[in-house]
């Protein structure tokens, strides 16, 4: 797994995901004993309660190995703490194809993190054509990564702060 594909974890993201994990595995009793208790209901082609906690059981098994797989895959850090290099955990300013007027402010890291909590900045993955690209770049570099169209978009950093909630 390269650099950029890991999932980067503060901590406080750590905590959060791991005990929301221990609660859908705590949970997991709960769920059979409903499963259990539907099922003696009768017919279990006509029972939407059944088939309901069967659902239940389904998102809540899905949920749980989407968690497993990455916390067991995250790598837990702190946010950079140097300004003017573009690194997960980093709110960027950059602009496009040279038009220092086309800007954008995000930040680099995995949805996962909960970095931003309510706030509406933007936020794309290190492993992402965009968030890739500037990886490791200092300010004021221009770099170019591909669209989805196939054709390529040059990006100039312009800044590169620690995100700090």
């Amino acid at each position: 797994m390269t650099e950029t594909n890991v999932t980067w974890l503060t901590p406080e993201s750590h905590e959060r995901l791991k005990g929301e994990l221990d609660a859908l595995i705590a949970n997991r009793p709960v769920i059979a004993a409903e499963i259990n208790e539907r099922r003696e209901e009768g017919d279990l082609k006509e029972n939407g309660g059944y088939h309901a906690a069967r659902e239940e059981q389904g998102q809540q098994e899905a949920r749980i190995r989407q968690l497993q797989e990455l916390l067991n895959n995250a790598k837990v850090g702190v946010a950079p703490t140097k300004s003017g290099i573009a690194l997960p955990g980093s709110v960027v300013k950059v602009y496009y194809d040279g038009d220092e007027a086309d800007t954008e402010t995000f930040l680099i890291a995995t949805r996962e993190e909960g970095l931003v909590g309510g706030s509406d900045l933007e936020t794309y993955s290190p492993a992402s054509p965009l968030g890739g690209a500037l990886i490791d770049a200092k300010v004021g570099e221009t770099r170019q990564y591909t669209l989805p169209n196939g054709n390529t978009m040059k990006v100039t950093l312009v800044s590169a702060e620690p995100y700090h909630s």
